[in-house]
């Protein structure tokens, strides 16, 4: 464990000496560190135990350079192995070290030019979209190139070739010996156009825009005991296209977009392979303190691989989150909905209204209702052979501002989820209540407590959870919660934490117990196992 105590303190040393952009001729160097260490702890309440060597580590050093329309950068990362859950681990645990990635960038008025790894997204991401999710603990960049060219704001044309980075090739350090390890071979191309209707007949408070996208995928079939040609794949080329339609007046606005897919696995134990297709309209309307959005979509066979041999969450070209409303309080978020790739159809709408006092900005109530549902969408999706309710979510929370001090928030969702993603006839169900009150006794210190419960007769039973965090602005937090399941496993998942923030340095250190479940960042979800340790994690950036 030296070495790793080693890099800790060099990492702090690093961050908090590190306090603005640095001049290095007439360019400037900036970038950000990351790094989240925990020690698991053997604990005889849980069924899972402590991983061999008890530590984990992920760690992001991203350094950029910029001088006029030049930039470069590169991202360099280090798992000392990967923290447990995270699909960059190596089989035996061993340290592992990544670059991450890297660009060469010219941005000129008209046109913009980049070799290395790319990061796009193209429409609503339904057929690409290449990023990075340190929380999930992937990056899908493609290792390649991108060509931007515009005129003004009437219309842009990229282009992007290239190879999957990570999920296709893995580097590793094995004692003093580093090597790189590629694992498929897949390359994707694609374009993507852009027309400003509203701009070029300018369009008086109108926007309209016209898009359209085309990616190809083309993957190796060579995977160990599975036959493609038999489920149907019987060409490494795979075509996806995209139109958009994106209109606005004043304040209402509609975004629409289609997919077509050829045939493909969205799913590697899928028996065929089949064409795909999507469908997404939003519709959203403001006036003054009310607000209204709607979104519906059809997915059937979207799930987008980059190659076939890997089952990984990051082995994704395109991005496709649950489109439901996504918490931040414990008991709301303990069992989130996955999206069916293979099918489902569902939408969900939003009413946001405020009621401001006109003589004190400090007073005023702001009302939310908000509901989801989504369904299989083929009837051979299920064993009963009926389309099964995936998942279905109403919810509302009202939030009063008192005074300048006091702010109170009351949320309640009534949850009902397939626990078999729609292949057998079953769901449960959970009523859930949330109570959040914040106090501010000055500038500088503030209390905010949570209260929370959720009802079921169903899996787990009945849970309660508690929250109550301190705040000495501006560098000092301090929390302690805790989660317990009154009815089926006794279990309750404690932890106590603090942070410090220094300028743009951020410490955070913690202990406590983990429930397994799934963790979400904007939609898209991975699973955690169950532990106990202590965290700390630094953020900085410079």
């Amino acid at each position: 464990m030296k070495h790793i105590s080693l890099l800790l303190l060099l990492v702090a040393f690093v961050t908090s000496s590190l306090s603005a952009q640095i001049n290095v001729g007439k360019g400037q160097i900036s970038g950000s560190i990351e790094t989240n260490n925990i020690v698991y702890i053997n604990d005889s309440g849980l069924n899972t135990p402590a991983p061999e060597g008890h530590f984990g580590s992920n760690t992001y050093v991203k350094v950029d350079y910029t001088y006029k329309r030049f930039s470069v950068g590169l991202q360099g990362e280090a798992f000392l192995p990967a923290l447990q859950g995270y699909e960059i681990a190596t089989p035996n645990n061993d340290a592992q070290f990544c670059l991450g990635s890297k660009y060469i960038q010219w941005n000129d008025k008209y046109f913009t030019v980049l070799a290395g790894d790319v990061y796009d997204q193209w429409g609503n991401g339904l057929i690409m979209r290449t990023y990075e999710d340190r929380q999930l603990g992937f990056n899908n960049a493609l290792e390649g190139g991108r060509i931007e060219v515009r005129y003004n704001q009437y219309f842009s044309v990229r282009g992007v070739y290239g190879r999957p980075r990570l999920y296709a090739m893995r580097s590793q350090c094995s004692g003093s010996r580093f090597y790189a390890e590629y694992l498929d071979d897949t390359w994707v191309g694609g374009a993507d156009v852009s027309i400003s209707l509203g701009d070029i007949f300018r369009l008086k408070n109108t926007m309209l825009t016209i898009e359209g996208s085309y990616v190809n995928r083309n993957a190796s079939h060579l995977v160990p005991n599975v036959d493609l040609a038999a489920k149907g794949l019987t060409s490494r080329s795979m075509n996806m296209y995209s139109a958009r339609l994106n209109f606005g007046y004043k304040g209402f606005s509609l975004r629409g977009e289609y997919v077509h897919k050829d045939k493909d696995l969205s799913l590697i134990s899928m028996e065929q392979a089949r064409c795909g297709k999507a469908a997404l309209a939003e519709v959203m309307f403001s006036y003054k303190t009310l607000s209204i959005t709607g979104t519906a979509r059809m997915l059937d066979n979207m799930g987008t691989l980059l190659t076939f041999k890997n089952q990984s969450t990051g082995n994704t070209l395109n991005y496709l989150p649950a489109l439901t409303r996504q918490y931040t309080y414990m008991l709301a978020n303990l069992n989130p909905y996955q999206v069916n790739v293979e099918g489902e159809i569902g939408a969900q709408g939003d009413i946001y209204y405020s009621l401001r006092n006109p003589s004190d900005r400090h007073r005023y109530w702001n009302f939310h209702i908000n509901y989801s549902t989504y369904f299989t969408l083929h009837k051979n999706q299920s064993v009963s052979g009926e389309r099964e309710r995936l998942w279905q979510d109403l919810n509302f929370d009202i939030e009063r501002q008192w005074n300048r001090r006091l702010k109170t928030t009351f949320l309640f969702s009534f949850q009902e989820w397939n626990p078999y993603h729609g292949a057998y006839h079953r769901t449960y169900v959970s009523n859930i209540f949330v109570a959040d009150v914040q106090y501010k006794f000055d500038r500088k210190k503030s209390l905010r407590v949570e209260a929370q419960y959720l009802l079921s007769d169903e899996y787990e039973g009945d849970w309660v959870a508690g929250l109550v965090e301190f705040n000495l602005a501006p560098h000092w937090s301090f929390y302690v919660s805790d989660m317990y399941n009154i009815d089926t496993t006794k279990k309750n998942y404690y932890s106590v934490g603090a942070s410090y923030t220094l300028r743009r340095t951020r410490f955070q250190l913690s202990f406590g117990r983990n429930r397994a479940g799934y963790i979400c960042s904007g939609g898209v979800c991975r699973f955690s196992p169950e532990y106990t340790g202590v965290n700390l994690m630094i953020t900085s950036s410079f």
